[in-house]
């Protein structure tokens, strides 16, 4: 069935929203479906000027009321307006127990909203495809936000897919259309001409777009079963019923235990799974209709007295009315107050202010991940409160409160990496396409390679991205290999968020990669500091690698039998905040020089398409907080303390002429030091796979397929 060219909307009084027909297909993925009743619509039928009548609103990171799009054109377009939530497996299993709490609460919030305008939230469970062709059962237009992840890209794609191939009686109309919408923080026609350098995207001055009103929603006549929203024990063990691959469990529960913990007890190589309640678990013994409660690490917080998901956490948790209090409290934070809830608002942004403008992320990103607040509600109701402050001005100097600045820097930084995201879907030019991972609400890039063969990750160094490995991703897989390359948090086109970055933060985010992304153990390619960190990935979660390829490692060797102590929380120095500056000023200014005396051997690799994406990404925001963790690096963990307890085997590739360390010296120690290790020295710099990519992508192959046949015998 032909989907239907969609033409923006127009809607009186309010900034347009911006909708688009979705013509590019998907690729379909195979799924599991949970056996639902067929729903009984009984729709009165009444002339309208629409082509359809009814218009199916599919939530999935949009969970308010306030500031929808899809909910305000629908309302004034159609007779009839279906909201539906659908826990499809592929969208909860991503998120932590806490996100799932928050999932509920903005249900229950959105759900009670919808009724008091007469109409009703829709829950279902099982695919999303299944579902929507269910509900679908005359012609009914669907309303579904715009995404940026690769899995979400691919379940719309899946979704329409099944519209088109639809077929209705004669008389109930002919056509289903899929209709994407966002909500547009800035007016931008076309997303090929966005700027790539930050700097050059302020030039523009582009003003927020306004928050639209609350509709007024036609009142629903139809008979249907509306489904409850779940406890927080219903939706885990729904959860587990469909993920019941016993590994799965286990890699899901390692999720649940950070690496300083693990490293802390001694136990590298057994680390004991948390319970279902325990140590990093959550559980609820919340019900339909009734007062939430929810459980968290152990502690219970009444949702009526609290506006947080725990007492010991800094997460806002609640529907739209509950996030728009705690940030009406957040922006106050310089004003005395008598109300509890906001005394603790004011309590948690010092606790949650380690750097300067962090506790907002801290306070208020999950709530914005999941649309429970728009970031363009967020803007306005910041700019507004300035105003008040100042008698109706804006200073050209900069924002009276220290969270008015917080908090509006983070909206227009976030919406930045979401311009970055939907930017690379429009890249023709790219040679291998660039997808989209959520990880802790943060947007990473990565790309994957191959159809078969094992699976191997390709981890870069500081400064660097994925497409560091330009020329290793498709030879590699030519070789038979299925390869994935990431940019890590803070690098590339990741985003690179106002938090303090460790070494084990990036090791415990690849962690997850694996898990949520890949899924099977893979063989672990570093480079650089991407090495070190995936060591520590090896190490720590031994299952989770079949080997590791280090590249040029960073990191350290210690004879005998060493000790680990993981240090406690770092603080950035005011040396740091001064250093990195300085260090931005001279990378700047000689990065050309820099990279050319890395790649000794073969100089005409660093060209320009190189080094323009390096000072592209130095002008990203964030990227200082990026840099000041280079003077609060901890790479106290020897290698040869990793390398044991990996247990597995170690390739080590050494460019012997590398301009940063002593290669003779590293290789000499980590001979005497460490068995099991293969090593293979080449005639080039810190980054042979870059410099020397047929050497380095023979020798991976080569290794990969050696590997394989050793753990199959």
């Amino acid at each position: 069935m032909a989907l239907l060219m969609w033409v923006p909307l127009s809607i009186p009084h309010f900034h347009s929203p911006s909708f688009t027909s979705h013509k590019h297909k998907h690729k379909s993925t195979t799924t599991t479906t949970t056996t639902l009743p067929k729903a009984s619509l009984n729709i009165n039928n009444h002339n309208h000027n629409h082509t359809n009548d009814v218009a199916l609103l599919w939530f999935k990171h949009d969970l308010r009321f306030d500031d929808h799009p899809a909910l305000v054109s629908s309302a004034s377009q159609y007779h009839t307006v279906l909201p539906l939530y659908i826990f499809d497996h592929r969208i909860i299993s991503r998120f932590s127990d806490e996100t799932l709490q928050l999932v509920l609460l903005a249900l229950k919030d959105l759900k009670t909203c919808l009724q008091n305008q007469g109409s009703n939230l829709m829950i279902r469970y099982g695919d999303a495809e299944t579902i929507i062709s269910k509900i679908v059962s005359e012609s009914i237009d669907v309303f579904a936000e715009e995404e940026v992840e690769f899995n979400l890209r691919q379940m719309i794609g899946s979704v329409e897919e099944c519209l088109a191939n639809l077929s209705f009686p004669r008389g109930r109309g002919s056509t289903t259309q899929l209709i994407l919408w966002q909500t547009p923080f800035y007016d931008i026609e076309n997303l090929k001409k966005f700027p790539a350098f930050y700097s050059d995207f302020k030039k523009l001055n582009l003003n927020p777009t306004s928050p639209l009103a609350t509709p007024v929603l036609p009142h629903l006549d139809i008979n249907m079963d509306w489904g409850s929203i779940p406890t927080y024990d219903e939706l885990r063990k729904y959860s587990m019923s469909v993920n019941s691959c016993e590994s799965n469990e286990v890699w899901q529960s390692a999720k649940r235990i950070s690496a300083k913990s693990v490293l802390s007890r001694g136990r590298i190589n057994q680390v004991e799974m948390p319970n279902d309640v325990g140590e990093g678990s959550s559980n609820s013994n919340s019900h339909e209709g009734a007062q939430i409660d929810i459980t968290f690490k152990g502690r219970r917080v009444n949702a009526e007295n609290s506006v947080f998901l725990s007492r010991e956490g800094t997460v806002v948790g609640g529907g739209t009315s509950v996030i728009l209090n705690a940030l009406g409290a957040y922006l106050r934070d310089l004003e005395g107050t008598s109300r509890g809830d906001w005394q603790e608002v004011h309590e948690k942004l010092r606790k949650a202010e380690n750097r300067s403008g962090a506790s907002f992320g801290a306070l208020f990103r999950s709530a914005l991940s999941l649309g429970i607040l728009s970031r363009r509600r967020v803007y306005y109701e910041a700019i507004k409160y300035e105003k008040e402050r100042n008698a109706g001005f804006l200073s050209p100097f900069g924002y009276s409160a220290a969270t008015v600045a917080a908090a509006v820097e983070t909206v227009c930084v976030m919406e930045w990496y979401q311009l970055l995201a939907s930017k690379s879907h429009t890249d023709s030019g790219r040679i291998n396409s660039v997808h989209t991972w959520r990880w802790k609400d943060y947007l990473i890039q990565y790309t994957a390679l191959g159809q078969e063969g094992p699976a191997v990750l390709l981890v870069h160094g500081f400064g660097a991205f994925l497409e560091h490995y330009r020329d290793n991703m498709t030879p590699v897989s030519d070789g038979g290999n299925r390869v994935w390359a990431i940019t890590l948090l803070g690098f590339g086109k990741s985003e690179k968020p106002n938090v303090v970055y460790t070494e084990l933060m990036w090791a415990e985010m690849l962690r997850d990669f694996i898990i949520d992304v890949v899924g099977e153990p893979v063989h672990l390619v570093g480079n650089s500091i991407g090495g070190y960190f995936a060591a520590i990935v090896a190490g720590v979660w031994p299952s989770l690698a079949r080997s590791i390829v280090l590249i040029n490692t960073a990191g350290s060797v210690m004879p005998g039998n060493p000790s680990v102590l993981v240090n406690e929380e770092r603080q950035i120095s005011r040396a740091a905040w001064l250093g990195s500056r300085l260090l931005l000023f001279y990378l700047r200014l000689r990065l050309g020089n820099i990279v050319q005396n890395c790649y000794p051997r073969n100089r005409e690799r660093v060209d320009d398409w190189l080094i323009n994406e390096m000072l592209r990404a130095s002008h990203d925001p964030g990227v200082l907080v990026v840099l000041e963790s280079v003077f609060s690096f901890n790479l106290s963990i020897p290698l040869n303390y990793l390398f044991k307890s990996f247990g597995g085997k170690v390739l080590i590739i050494q460019g012997m002429k590398d301009p940063l360390s002593n290669s003779e010296l590293k290789l000499s120690m980590l001979r005497e030091q460490c068995n099991e290790i293969e090593i293979k020295e080449l005639d080039a710099g810190h980054c042979p796979h870059d410099e020397r990519p047929d050497e380095v992508n023979s020798i991976i192959c080569e290794w990969t397929v050696n590997m394989e046949n050793v753990q199959t015998c």
